[in-house]
């Protein structure tokens, strides 16, 4: 029998990290926060039920995304050891399993919660997948920018579950997730360089080198920057934000400074890039704790 075709029986824990619950935990996050946020209170129950359609979404997602790049999975180091490459599960069982999530998600968020966040989370879902996966992917090295989109949806879900509507701060915690994920995914692509050239993805260091990368993960971090404290001058949030956002972008930009002005090859526990990445998920968890900080804290 072909090695491809022969597979293990998969258990709980196979299609537990089909979801990539470490990715989720950071979409979770950012979703609740951003229903927190909202200047209504939801009920607890209702709130509690579109953070999990918002979870199950996310994992449809992955299991989706992870159906449709097994064969590039299989090719890198990182993420041989998943399900499909492994060989613990077939094909049909990742997508039947990724579509029934899917469809399950948007319609409890739908009749449970309002329409507009199940709309939403719905285009967050098809973004993902057909997007970014199957049209970015494989195709340019501009995936991760445009590809960004569909990890900045949470927080418009969150609010729109809360609201019904969208309004200019979610709007503006979009943008920043938006804007966040290429220095983010990039400081990554950069030390796992040769995982993404031995798959064949034209991930930014692969074929722009990578001088270019971090180059672009500086300047990306300018309009995220922005965006990041400009809902304090605005009026939306509070001083208790506004510092917040200040000085944990400050560190974020310090960090990034570091990486794109880099020549020298350090050692490769030490390298800029690493920092970056570990500060750059830090920093995601940061500011939207500090939003719902705000949001909750009592002003004079």
């Amino acid at each position: 029998m072909n090695a491809q075709t022969m597979t293990l029986p998969a258990d709980w824990r196979d299609f537990l990290a089909l979801t990539k619950p470490r990715v989720m935990t950071l979409v979770v996050f950012t979703g609740l926060c951003g229903m927190l946020a909202a200047p209504v209170t939801i009920h607890p129950v209702l709130g509690f039920t579109a953070v999990l359609c918002i979870a199950l979404g996310a994992g449809a997602a992955g299991a989706l995304n992870q159906w449709y790049e097994a064969d590039l999975d299989a090719k890198m180091k990182r993420t041989r050891g998943r399900p499909l490459p492994a060989g613990r599960m077939d094909r049909q069982s990742a997508l039947h399993f990724g579509v029934g999530l899917a469809i399950f998600s948007v319609l409890l968020m739908g009749l449970a919660v309002n329409l507009p966040a199940a709309a939403i989370l719905t285009v967050s879902i098809l973004f993902y997948v057909l997007i970014y996966t199957v049209w970015l992917k494989r195709r340019t090295p501009q995936n991760i920018v445009i590809g960004g989109a569909a990890g900045a949806f949470p927080p418009l879900i969150g609010w729109a579950a809360a609201t019904g509507d969208i309004a200019l701060l979610p709007f503006l915690l979009f943008s920043l997730v938006f804007l966040w994920t290429p220095p983010h995914f990039w400081a990554l692509a950069l030390f796992v360089k040769t995982d993404y050239a031995n798959a064949g993805v034209p991930m930014l260091p692969v074929v722009a080198g990578e001088r270019t990368t971090r180059v672009q993960i500086g300047l990306y971090t300018l309009p995220m920057a922005a965006v990041a404290i400009l809902p304090w001058p605005l009026g939306l949030t509070g001083a208790v934000y506004g510092v917040s956002a200040i000085v944990l972008t400050a560190v974020f930009g310090v960090l990034a400074l570091r990486v794109a002005t880099r020549t020298t090859q350090p050692d490769d526990a030490m390298k800029p890039e690493k920092r970056l990445f570990a500060w750059s998920i830090l920093y995601l968890f940061a500011m939207f704790g500090a939003l719902v900080a705000d949001r909750w804290m009592p002003h004079a």
